[in-house]
């Protein structure tokens, strides 16, 4: 009887992140392929499982595809990445391509992503969003793919290592402008941290960066990039429609349209008062 393929979510930091399922089903297949069989090791130790694990990951996917789709045949086998769901910015998808190919049941065992858990945490309207993972290393690159993005209008996701995300931030800037952006750090572990502002705030914050980034672009909508503000203007701005009965947010908002500076500037203008 042919075997079945589960795409296995493990903990992206907190390792209470695993659910039920995919304890027990860890623990009932008869392989584990793994993107790094270390720490998947130690997650199992955790779990006091025992199993036969083998690695699979951007340097030898290409040969293991066809290695495990054979083993397939005739045993159950479960995909894990480092941390979170498989097959989001790491070699699985190749391997559940060759499954449909050659008839294998493919299963998901679905649970912990940093990409939904940052935006979930973001503040802003998730309905829709571009998911870009990580960027092309070098500056050129990167440039030309976010050009290629400057005008849209939802949330942009990107992945980012801590020795990069000073020069991603460099770029952002020059490319979109100080725009809003939440940024997590090390999501569910010991250090989380979720920073909310502009690039260039967050470029002042992450002086000295630690750990794995997860960044969400405001859009290129109406007060998402800002200008830089006069400040006379915007205050006398604030004050006008503060007169008119508008709550501060409401007039933060008409500002900011009105103006073209972000709602986050309008708004601290209201308590220079």
């Amino acid at each position: 009887m042919a075997g079945t393929l589960f795409i296995v979510a493990t903990p992206i930091g907190n390792l209470e992140d695993i659910t039920f399922r995919a304890v027990r089903v860890l623990g009932e297949v008869e392989l584990i392929a793994a993107e790094d069989t270390r720490r998947t090791r130690k997650l199992l130790n955790h779990l006091t499982l025992k199993k036969k694990i083998i690695s699979f990951n951007e340097h030898n996917s290409g040969d293991r595809v066809k290695n495990i789709v054979e083993k397939l045949s005739t045993i159950d086998i479960a995909l894990v990445t480092d941390a979170g769901t498989p097959c989001i910015s790491d070699p699985g998808a190749s391997l559940v391509a060759e499954c449909y190919a050659q008839g294998i049941k493919v299963v998901s065992v679905p649970g912990a992503s940093s990409l939904t858990a940052s935006m979930a945490v973001s503040g802003f309207t998730a309905n829709e969003f571009l998911f870009l993972g990580f960027l092309a290393r070098t500056t050129n690159v990167r440039k030309e793919i976010l050009e290629r993005h400057k005008t849209y209008s939802k949330p942009i996701v990107i992945f980012e290592a801590p020795h990069r995300i000073q020069s991603l931030l460099a770029v952002i800037l020059e490319t979109f402008g100080n725009r809003e952006l939440a940024i997590c750090r090390e999501l569910t572990k010991l250090h989380e941290e979720i920073f909310r502002g502009t690039v260039k705030e967050a470029s002042e914050f992450f002086e000295n960066p630690r750990g794995e980034f997860v960044l969400v672009i405001l859009g290129n909508s109406e007060g998402s990039i800002e200008k830089p503000p006069d400040i006379e203007v915007v205050k006398k701005s604030m004050e006008k429609a503060k007169i008119q009965g508008f709550s501060r947010r409401d007039a933060a908002k008409k500002v900011s349209k009105e103006l073209g500076v972000s709602r986050r500037s309008a708004y601290r203008f209201w308590e220079t008062e």
